[in-house]
């Protein structure tokens, strides 16, 4: 994205339905895609209320009007679902501030895309998780968003990243870049690569169980890290699921497949020394307990006996995903020194690793809490 200057956020600002007078602004949180504000109104004599403000990533999401499209049907449906239960719609899914004219975004005269979101009080969101029962609740949030949202039309969302877990598809994508080693690197990486085409099948294996029926379609978050729960700083409870940009049709394990292969993790994900990465049977046991009880329910028998499977095939997927783009010359992830995609895929297939020496304990596990 362009360079953002003060002037094309004014722009922007000056164009939701925004009431007061700002009296405060700066930059807000740890994400890397979009660009995110703090904005402080002062209401008369109401006191101050707080919102988000967000320049929208186009490289990264090329079609940001169908995004808005996404997050306004889901939010929408969310909204009704925690009226029914008797919650606080305010607090546990995200309110868009809709723009001027009344659309759901703003485009400025420099040809971004902007949005807004009330600010959720009294709740944090964390990067690392700093005590068991924050993965917990960052689990059951997760659970509860699958519950909400089963009964939702997950055909009529768009794709925002179009195959963004078609683990089969990347499969053909690292095929084409070690026969291609455009950067003349694959010589030095053949254990890695071996080990991905020794696990073709685990490429195949939910694509082909979908191509077959035998699995339903959900909607799905696609990025279930820690960081996009808010926990209420009162009850310790995660309130709400945020940064819904890549919510999609996908599958259920596959959303519980990624908190496991990031939080259950026992190391950094560019971690050197491989000794220390190993997947957390505690940490897998906490987030399947509370994953489970979120969804009370919803899913099918046969998604959640293949939730160890939605951990392989997702970790499998990441450091296939991070062997790719080191060979393709690091174009996709940041790099903040050479070879850390090459660390990042060899943390992962650590973990693949392990994941299969613990293979029986991951399944028990999970069927502890399926009969529960």
């Amino acid at each position: 994205m362009a360079l953002l200057t003060q002037k094309q956020k004014d722009e922007a600002i000056a164009n939701f339905q925004f009431e007061g007078i700002l009296i405060e602004e700066g930059p807000y949180g740890s994400g890397h895609i979009n660009d995110t504000f703090l904005l402080k109104f002062e209401i008369a004599e109401m006191g101050c209320i707080n919102v988000i403000l967000q320049r929208m990533n186009k490289d990264v999401f090329s079609n940001p009007v169908e995004l808005m499209e996404n997050i306004m049907g889901v939010t929408s449906y969310l909204r009704k679902k925690i009226i029914e239960n008797g919650g606080d719609p305010e607090r546990e899914t995200l309110n868009v501030i809709p723009a001027v004219d009344g659309k759901p975004y703003y485009l400025d005269s420099q040809g971004d895309y902007w949005r807004s979101y009330k600010f959720i009080t009294d709740a944090t969101s964390y990067d690392q998780v700093e005590k068991p029962e924050h993965f917990y609740q960052s689990a059951v949030a997760f659970g509860n968003f699958q519950r909400l949202l089963a009964d939702y039309p997950a055909e009529t969302l768009h794709e925002t990243i179009k195959g963004f877990h078609n683990t089969k598809a990347r499969f053909a994508v690292f095929k084409k870049a070690v026969e291609e080693d455009v950067m003349g690197r694959a010589s030095q990486v053949q254990k890695e690569i071996q080990f991905v085409l020794d696990r073709e099948n685990i490429a195949d294996y939910f694509t082909d169980l979908l191509e077959k029926g035998e699995l339903p379609l959900r909607v799905t978050h696609n990025d279930t890290k820690l960081n996009n729960i808010m926990i209420d700083n009162k009850t310790g409870r995660g309130i709400c699921v945020i940064d819904l940009d890549t919510v999609m049709p996908g599958l259920a394990m596959n959303d519980f497949g990624d908190s496991i292969r990031f939080g259950a993790s026992t190391a950094a994900e560019d971690e050197r020394d491989l000794d220390k990465v190993s997947c957390s049977m505690e940490l897998f046991d906490l987030y399947a307990k509370g994953f489970i009880e979120g969804c009370a329910e919803k899913l099918t028998a046969r998604e959640i006996e293949l939730m160890p499977m939605g951990a392989k095939s997702m970790t499998f997927e990441c450091g296939m995903r991070f062997l790719t783009d080191y060979l393709q010359g690091d174009n996709y992830f940041k790099i903040h020194r050479e070879g850390q995609n090459l660390d990042r895929c060899r943390t992962q297939f650590k973990l693949v690793e392990d994941m299969e020496q613990k293979w029986d304990t991951m399944q028990e596990i999970v069927k502890k809490y399926s009969n529960c």
